[in-house]
């Protein structure tokens, strides 16, 4: 999970096309499943945004990290659309 603020303004047309893009990008790795982009709507914090998703083990995670359309769209448009960001990773006990 990695919850993330955008340089783009709410609402806007970049906004919208990170986000989907975003979505369509890292779907299309084989390994990702059950990936959600969320709203983030608690005062408790000042996110906006975040991207979920689920890996069946470490092979699979470490195969989504080191996968070319993951790096191009850390490199082309994560960098330089995301202007603050916490990832957060669980492991099931």
């Amino acid at each position: 999970m990695v919850i993330f603020n955008l340089k783009h303004a709410k609402g806007s047309a970049e906004e919208a096309a990170f986000l989907k893009d975003g979505e369509s990008i890292l779907t299309s790795i084989p390994v990702v499943k059950n990936f959600n982009v969320f709203n983030q709507v608690s005062a408790k914090n000042d996110y906006d945004y975040g991207f979920s998703m689920e890996f069946a083990n470490q092979e699979e995670y470490d195969a989504y990290n080191d996968h070319p359309q993951h790096t191009a769209f850390v490199q082309e448009r994560w960098l330089t659309e995301v202007e603050r960001f916490l990832e957060i990773d669980f492991q099931k006990r």
